[in-house]
């Protein structure tokens, strides 16, 4: 057997996002827990099955139903409502290694979510670009649902 050696650049990426919702901590929690779970959407607005355990060492990943999918990552860190941490490779089917944090605080009658995602790996830049818009989209979503439910 022969092993190669490849001079690829590795990448490390870090976006970061902040976003009000007008909506309660605890409500924007569950909003956050729904939409990394039951009610995730891709970026086009169609339903993406995740399944969400939220404890630490719990699996998030994307159901296909029939024992198919696609692992994401486990929960790093969880504290309710304040904070939410996965690490894994994602949706990454390359050598790669992601961290996403979710922060929410209290802000008067809202609440703030600070997003903040960190990869290392087989980075291509029009990847980063996409996972720009990808996570603006996602918190996007949590906002919407979190306001939705506050009326």
């Amino acid at each position: 057997m022969v092993a190669t050696a490849v001079n690829e650049p590795i990448q490390t990426l870090c976006i970061e996002k902040d976003i009000f919702i007008a909506a309660p901590l605890d409500l924007a929690y569950e909003s956050l827990l729904e939409e990394l779970g039951p009610a995730s959407q891709n970026s086009s607005g169609q339903p993406m099955p995740m399944v969400l355990e939220p404890r630490p060492g719990g699996r998030w990943f994307r159901d296909l139903g029939n024992d198919s999918g696609h692992f994401w990552g486990h929960v790093q860190v969880i504290k309710p409502p304040t904070l939410i941490e996965i690490c894994g490779p994602f949706f990454m089917s390359f050598a790669c290694m992601n961290h996403v944090q979710y922060r929410l605080t209290a802000e008067g009658t809202g609440t703030r979510l600070k997003l903040i995602h960190r990869a290392i790996g087989d980075i291509t830049p029009d990847l980063i670009q996409g996972m720009n818009g990808g996570w603006s989209y996602k918190i996007n979503r949590v906002r919407e649902i979190a306001e939705a439910r506050q009326k």
